[in-house]
């Protein structure tokens, strides 16, 4: 069974051990996206807004998604990881924006993030 990760141009550069996402290949495929921040392309900065980095976020999804020739009704299961709860109405926008009538699995969690400007982070599964 073949392993694909997918480090797609038009995505921040990944860190260290770490890849935008894995793909498992068989008779199904299945595509595990990494968290994602709300990186620009250079991977060192970002915009300050929970809504401008939840674009991004969800844009850097895409850009994978098509790297492994997928879209986002192809996602099965999604995770956000919030900075702060009042976060969730601006984050239900974005999930609606995007994943229109896909209903994937769906976990949110408020929490402290790794670095204090991220607002939030965003992991995926896709399978076609």
């Amino acid at each position: 069974m073949p392993i694909i990760k997918h480090n797609p141009e038009g995505v921040f550069p990944p860190y260290r051990n770490y890849s935008h996402a894995v793909e498992i290949k068989g008779d199904s495929r299945l595509l595990i996206i990494s968290g994602l921040n709300g990186y620009l392309h250079d991977g060192k900065s970002m915009p300050e807004s929970f809504e401008e980095q939840g674009e991004l976020i969800w844009q850097h999804i895409g850009t994978i998604l098509k790297a492994a020739e997928m879209d986002y009704q192809n996602i099965i299961s999604v995770r956000t990881y919030l900075a702060d709860p009042s976060y969730d109405e601006a984050n239900i926008q974005l999930r609606v924006k995007y994943l229109g009538a896909n209903r994937p699995a769906l976990t949110v969690v408020a929490c402290q993030l790794l670095e204090k400007k991220w607002k939030l982070e965003v992991e995926v599964m896709a399978a076609k």
